[in-house]
């Protein structure tokens, strides 16, 4: 029994990181004791492991372009106003109704500015209470480049007026805040580093299974479980033949948003019995431990998770829209430890072939090359301030 209550919002418009790296760190608090509530206000991810995290699901809402400048509900029609006052009222009622002494928000003042209409209101309510919680947020290791004047201005304001901490789930060794947030040094007091937050979920029953067996291990091809990256995993299924991972065991997971004429299309063109197409799966950490090669995109948890299952890699940074995070992060590992890397615009099936080769016959991914341990770190923390606030 705990007397500290979490109240945890996410909001995921395209992929599904955001909420993944939400529901480890949920599941890291509540295993410590902690009574958290997650908030989320993306589609439903089938499998999620919350631990004994409480879920409410909002209405759902999500980008339909790569620039996340329409959004639409749960049935596919662009939101409103109504439905944006249906959605603020909720979400105001249930920090009313919990009354959290932390409360933590995934990205935002740094994104997810669509959704201030909902946010704001909560923090005014927060700021305004007599028993004032510790307010966080919660954000990865890289943030996109803003090209508006004024964005960075308005994000510090936010994290002045309302915030008590900035967690940053990285490793400042590797990249530190002000280089991708040009104030980080005026909200330098506030700001702490967690290291990397990793779903180690069933890696080490995987790895001991995989020690059993022989070089047979199967190549996993993954773009996330969002619906961007079906490129990736068509040229993954024209490479395979190409390279000298042929005869292994392939396993191509498509993301839950995919279409389903595009899943099946994928499916049809898996071209040998070795070939494994389907959908993401919420093992996904044990798959990769027990893998011999990840083919991916360049997202924090999927790279992370690869570094941490001791993989081989090839990477295929996601460079669409406004996101720049994906490359950075890639490079930036590659000069610590193998990986491969190629950018979208330079992917074909005889270049990501190559990229196999080589990757198979380098050493694995080493995961003492960054800090990785954001979810214990990132525990402590919230207990030790919701101490220092007298919880």
């Amino acid at each position: 029994m705990t007397d500290i209550r979490v109240l945890f919002y996410v909001q995921h418009l395209l992929g599904i990181g955001h909420l993944r790296r939400a529901a480890t760190l949920a599941r890291a608090m509540s295993a410590d004791g902690l009574a958290v509530t997650l908030v989320s206000g993306g589609h439903e991810l089938p499998g999620l492991d919350l631990g004994g995290v409480d879920l409410i699901q909002l209405p759902a809402t999500r980008a339909t372009d790569l620039f996340f400048k329409v959004l639409v509900d749960e049935n596919e029609n662009v939101i409103d106003d109504d439905w944006r006052a249906r959605r603020a009222e909720q979400f105001l009622r249930i920090w009313t109704d919990l009354a959290p002494q932390i409360l933590m928000f995934e990205l935002f003042p740094f994104g997810r500015r669509q959704m201030r209409f909902e946010i704001l209101p909560v923090l005014e309510a927060a700021k305004a209470a007599d028993r004032r919680p510790v307010v966080v947020s919660s954000v990865r290791d890289i943030l996109v480049a803003q090209s508006k004047p004024g964005r960075n201005d308005e994000m510090l304001d936010l994290v002045e007026t309302y915030f008590d901490h900035v967690l940053v789930h990285g490793d400042p060794s590797f990249v530190a805040l002000d280089e991708t947030f040009p104030h980080a040094a005026r909200i330098g007091d506030r700001v702490t580093y967690t290291g990397y937050v990793v779903d180690e979920s069933g890696m080490a029953k995987a790895r001991s299974k995989a020690d059993s067996v022989s070089g047979d291990a199967e190549v996993l091809v993954s773009a996330g479980g969002g619906a961007v990256g079906l490129n990736l995993l068509e040229t993954a299924l024209t490479a395979r033949p190409l390279s000298a991972a042929r005869e292994r065991p392939w396993r191509v997971l498509v993301g839950i948003k995919v279409d389903d004429a595009d899943f099946h299309r994928l499916a049809a063109a898996a071209g040998a019995p070795n070939v494994v197409v389907e959908r993401a799966r919420p093992d996904f950490p044990a798959l990769l431990a027990g893998a011999s090669l990840s083919i991916s995109q360049g997202g924090y948890n999927t790279v992370m998770e690869a570094l941490a299952a001791g993989c081989r890699a090839v990477v295929v940074p996601y460079a669409g829209g406004v996101e720049t995070e994906q490359t950075l992060r890639a490079k930036r590992l590659a000069e610590r430890t193998p990986l491969e890397i190629i950018a979208e615009s330079d992917l074909t099936p005889e270049r990501l072939a190559d990229a196999v080769d080589r990757a198979l016959a380098a050493p694995p991914l080493a995961a003492g090359v960054v800090d990785m341990n954001g979810a214990a770190t990132t525990v402590s923390l919230i207990r030790k301030w919701a101490n220092e606030a007298g919880c």
